[in-house]
């Protein structure tokens, strides 16, 4: 399956369209919002609009009863600013926040639903950032970038509105240098997008190379790996400190140009004012208000032109997140529902070859295991043993040839209903950080019974090991289960698999990690488990499938030999070399 991209995440203004669907919901938190907003500026334009009176009329004529009145006003209308302001800002803040939230969820929601091959394609640091760093970005967008442009433009119109009334002649420089604001804020705008763009990746790699580090600790500590993990680490800090800086040089350089525009008009207004004819008709109120307007119009500008770089980075990471929204899930066309399968496994001609690679990783696959029945996948690393056991799960899906299960193709199936039929037992053991009896029971709809979960640890020789916990079956396990052994970790795999009580049982070298004493316990606890159930093995240890039913010797994605222990013994072919390599350095059991 090759993944598409939608082409609304190459579009600049196919983005915001798609972004303002999720401020929808919030309709009228955005109308108080902006009530807020706009109440705060206006009334700041409104007391910058009585210098005039204060000063020709007030302080010019002596009539200082307005300022008495002033003076009453003036706390109730900074109270009143106060109201306005946290309206605004509460507001805005709380419909940012839950936008992030869905996002999150939805993004995580999408997480869950992909397909393997997705994963095997995007790093988990990369994916993580994007939960936690692009949503971050959005709530810029949705949150401080909406304030200062509703809040900051609001003060921009009320202060041309101001400057207009009072004297046009003396504003009307303002709409000559609009186009010239316009022009830079374009052209920065897309500056902005492409180095967010380049940011967003640095971030992704940056979690890659701490979470790489981190999983990988002891390796790196057992081949002194320290510097070199330190160096890569630093080069990718210091290339993501340097996209950072380019971001901030076009911020400061567009802030800096525009108030420089500004400048030249308040510099041509001071000019023009000094001519006789034009300060006869001033008075020095008019004066004074027109130039403090066009002195405050610098600080808004200034934070207009600041808040398209936020606007812009919660823009770029919009289209990074609406990337992965567009993916396509696991594709479900199965129509038949199973309650229950009897365990027939037929595999007719499968050939498979994973996606952008051209060799097939599997070539001409037959063979059909019966009801109850083990099948032993042996043979060399790399060979395509455990891809059989990912096309089965339908982890992928087969490019050709049939698979059935009860005669019935795996994808007219329901999905949830095949991945109900089979138990996998890995080797590489995931465990949730959560207690013993939860990473048992994981995935049960419904109520829990407690002794089932008891049951199913005492099959698999998990009570043996309990009684050394603190908290018995009910101890926090630790991230992937650090605080146990593999062998533990591995008994709780295999009690899992119990647990949920499925026909065919897939073990994909689930004995590799286990010491010899656990590999005894387990191997007893398997046999109990495959009674009445069909078993696919994928097995290294050949000594844990010489009771299996047909063994299928798999060699560069084809079966070259098959068969009992016994006759593949009698063969004298690979079987029996790799039977003689592995006993003849442990002895036979």
């Amino acid at each position: 399956m090759t993944a598409k991209i939608s082409p609304v995440v190459r579009d600049p203004n196919k983005i915001f369209a798609r972004f303002r669907q999720y401020l929808k919901p919030y309709k009228l938190a955005f109308f108080v919002a902006i009530i807020g907003m706009i109440g705060y500026s206006t009334i700041d334009v409104l007391v910058i609009s009585q210098l005039k009176t204060v000063i020709d009329d007030s302080l010019g004529q002596g009539n200082y009863e307005y300022l008495r009145i002033a003076a009453y006003c003036i706390v109730p209308i900074f109270i009143l600013r106060g109201l306005f302001n946290f309206m605004g800002s509460y507001t805005v803040a709380w419909i940012g926040s839950n936008i992030v939230m869905t996002m999150r969820q939805t993004l995580f929601a999408q997480y869950i639903h992909l397909p393997v091959e997705f994963h095997d394609k995007n790093s988990t640091g990369s994916l993580i950032s994007k939960v936690i760093y692009d949503t971050e970005q959005v709530s810029n967008a949705a949150g401080k970038a909406l304030l200062t442009l509703v809040q900051e433009g609001a003060l921009v119109i009320g202060l041309f509105i101001s400057m207009f009334y009072y004297s046009w002649q003396l504003s009307l420089i303002f709409l000559l240098i609009g186009p010239v604001v316009a022009v830079i804020v374009s052209v920065v705008s897309k500056r902005f997008r492409a180095v967010s763009k380049r940011i967003q990746h640095t971030m992704g790699s940056l979690t890659s190379s701490v979470e790489q580090a981190l999983k990988g600790h002891k390796v790196v500590l057992m081949f002194g790996g320290q510097n070199l993990e330190d160096q890569q680490f630093a080069e990718k800090n210091n290339h993501n400190r340097q996209q950072n800086m380019k971001l901030i040089v076009a911020r400061i350089l567009s802030v800096s140009s525009i108030q420089v525009i500004a400048s030249i008009a308040l510099a041509f207004v001071l000019y023009v004012a000094s001519f006789p004819n034009m300060v006869d008709s001033l008075t020095p109120g008019i004066f004074v208000n027109v130039v403090v307007n066009m002195v405050m119009l610098l600080k808004p500008l200034k934070q207009l032109t600041t808040v398209n770089s936020e606007f812009q980075r919660g823009m770029a990471a919009c289209a990074s997140i609406f990337e992965v929204i567009d993916q396509q899930i696991e594709v479900d066309q199965g129509k038949q529902a199973m309650a229950r399968a009897k365990g027939t496994i037929d595999f007719e001609h499968v050939t498979f070859a994973y996606p952008n690679k051209q060799n097939p990783a599997l070539q001409d696959i037959s063979f059909k295991v019966k009801p109850g029945q083990t099948c032993a996948l042996v043979g060399r690393s790399g060979s395509g043993k455990s891809t059989i056991a990912s096309l089965l799960t339908r982890f992928y899906d087969n490019q050709q040839g049939e698979i059935r299960l009860d005669d019935t193709l795996l994808n007219e199936i329901q999905l949830k209903d095949l991945r109900r039929q089979f138990a996998l037992v890995s080797q590489h053991v995931v465990l949730f950080n959560d207690t013993i009896a939860n990473n048992i029971a994981y995935g049960a709809s419904g109520p829990v019974d407690r002794a089932k979960i008891m049951a199913a640890a005492k099959t698999a020789h998990v009570l043996e090991f309990l009684e050394q916990l603190p908290e018995g079956i009910d101890t926090i396990v630790g991230e992937n289960g650090f605080m146990l052994s593999g062998g533990q970790r591995q008994r709780i795999a295999i009690a899992r698999a119990l647990f949920i009580d499925a026909p065919v049982l897939i073990l994909d070298e689930a004995t590799s990690a286990l010491d010899t004493e656990s590999e005894r316990l387990i191997q007893d606890a398997l046999d109990k488990l495959q009674q009445n159930r069909t078993s696919i093995v994928v097995a290294h240890r050949l000594s844990t499938i010489e009771n299996a039913d047909v063994i299928l010797v798999i060699e560069a994605g084809k079966i070259i030999e098959q068969g009992s222990h016994h006759v593949l013994l009698a063969q004298n072919g690979m079987y029996a070399q790799l039977h003689k390599m592995q006993f003849g350095e442990e002895p036979h059991v």
